[in-house]
């Protein structure tokens, strides 16, 4: 019996395990073809077998199956770990053409909402399926250019008209991440722009399938704080540490320009007119897409902060933990 495979199975394939041949008459390509595939006409394939890649599964295709089928058996015989491609072209060209488009209007978000956009609905559609988007964020043109070719999904198209940056992606199974692809960051700043700029950061790398930690030490330690006063017994220089530090991120202050609170006030008042993602919405998409925040427990020790009183989903670690994660990583932040 004939080894075969359909098209939903062909399009869950890892492209680097695999080897697509197509068993067509050279004239039959005007049809098209799938992507990736190679062209040995079923009368030439006995010429051509050192083209044939012993080392990986081989998918054959026709136009409707037949040919393939008999090839497949072949090269089973010979040795290969063949399957014919069932309905050939014909059935695949139809499974892609049923898979509807997805349509993303991101216009009026700023980094990183695109990309976090984009991620989610490609982790809801299927291999395949295509995503229009339109943005008129300039970056957006550098940031999906890099973003396709380092999760291994496909820029089919990018244009720019009128200010409107078009793209249209097609879901590919994504590469397996590398082993040492982690992204790790200190956060020893308590400043609220150091703070954004730690948590875009945080959430690009997220949306690009990547391992993050973010390990929060002293003065950062206060973005973790609950706003609201939590009632834990304390000492009297840890009552004085927690009266004198800002509870939470609505109280952070600016690196520079600060201007007695005002200065906050003016960030935040212009990120929510450019459509950036405010602090608050950063931390909780963060943690949503699994980035690890980690509160240094040394540092609360010394600073008199309790577990009870930061937010959800911070775990406690120590430097080990932070020794840990950095080894995994190609990027380790100091912020």
């Amino acid at each position: 019996m004939t080894k075969s495979i359909n098209t939903k199975e062909l399009l869950e394939k890892n492209t680097e395990e695999i080897q697509i041949i197509d068993v067509r008459d050279s004239e039959e390509l005007i049809l098209g073809k799938i992507e990736n595939s190679i062209n040995i006409p079923k009368s030439e394939l006995s010429f051509n077998l050192d083209k044939i890649d012993k080392t990986k599964e081989i998918i054959v295709y026709c136009k409707t199956g037949e040919r393939s089928d008999k090839i497949t058996d072949e090269l089973n015989s010979l040795g290969y770990e063949a399957y014919s491609l069932e309905g050939g072209f014909k059935k695949y060209q139809e499974h892609i053409g049923g898979l509807k488009a997805i349509e993303l209007d991101v216009k009026g978000q700023m980094c990183p909402g695109p990309i976090i956009k984009i991620a989610d609905t490609i982790n809801e559609i299927q291999n395949g399926q295509k995503i229009y988007v339109e943005s008129d964020e300039d970056a957006f043109a550098s940031d999906i250019k890099i973003w396709c070719e380092r999760t291994g999904n496909k820029l089919e198209s990018l244009i720019i008209e009128n200010n409107i940056i078009k793209a249209t992606i097609i879901k590919q199974n994504l590469p397996e991440i590398p082993k040492d692809d982690d992204k790790t960051f200190v956060v020893f700043s308590g400043d609220l722009d150091k703070t954004i700029a730690a948590f875009i950061i945080a959430n690009g790398a997220a949306s690009m399938g990547r391992n993050v930690t973010m390990f929060f030490t002293f003065w950062g330690l206060n973005i973790l704080r609950k706003p609201e006063k939590v009632s834990v017994k304390k000492t009297l220089i840890e009552k004085a540490f927690g009266f004198m530090m800002p509870r939470g991120t609505k109280k952070l202050g600016l690196s520079r320009m600060n201007m007695l609170g005002f200065g906050p006030k003016m960030i935040r008042s212009i990120m929510d007119q450019k459509g950036i993602l405010s602090l608050e919405e950063l931390i909780e998409s963060a943690k949503s897409h699994g980035v690890r925040i980690v509160a240094c427990q040394m540092s609360m020790d010394i600073m008199g902060i309790h577990q009870e009183e930061l937010i959800d989903g911070v775990e406690l670690g120590g430097v080990a933990t932070f020794i840990g994660s950095g080894e995994k990583s190609d990027m380790s932040l100091f912020i």
